[in-house]
């Protein structure tokens, strides 16, 4: 029952940050147990917002994306088994095109809501199939996934991604 309500909580997400963002956005994605459709009833909503023009520093960033959050809690009746808690990444184009460890894990879980131009679609392919030239390897052990970028990887080599 909780992962219809995960699934509708996406539903209402993406108009209420169309709204909020406008022609500003570029892409909005989830990620993490949600983007990977294995969330539990305590999981929050990882997000990946890139917009244009964006206020710079994280709390102004934030200051902003409140306003998505009030529109979610106004939804707050529809949901009975989660709370939809929102937990953004918020970018530009360009610090997207930098690169973040962050976007390893979006390579094999990740689901785009709104992709303008396939700008983040087109990203994680580039990215995706810069790690296969790598021969990169996403790793299971201890509980925990982590990755080996480069299997011949020799002490102070730079890897570029």
């Amino acid at each position: 029952m909780y992962r219809q309500e995960f699934e509708l909580a996406l539903e209402l997400l993406v108009p209420a940050v169309k709204e909020v963002y406008g022609s500003r956005l570029v892409s909005l994605a989830v990620f993490g147990s949600v983007g990977r459709g294995t969330p539990r009833p305590d999981s929050d909503i990882d997000l990946l917002l890139v917009a244009e023009d964006l206020p710079r520093g994280r709390m102004k960033r934030m200051a902003e994306f409140a306003v998505v959050e009030e529109k979610m809690q106004q939804e707050s009746s529809r949901f009975t088994h989660i709370v939809p808690d929102l937990s953004p990444v918020i970018k530009e184009k360009q610090e997207v095109l930098q690169g973040s460890l962050l976007f390893l894990d979006m390579v094999d879980d990740v689901k785009i809501l709104y992709d303008r131009g396939n700008f983040l679609a087109r990203y994680l392919v580039r990215l995706r199939k810069r790690l296969q030239q790598l021969g990169a390897r996403k790793i299971y052990r201890g509980g925990a996934w982590y990755w080996v970028l480069k299997k011949d990887y020799k002490q102070g080599e730079v890897i570029e991604i």
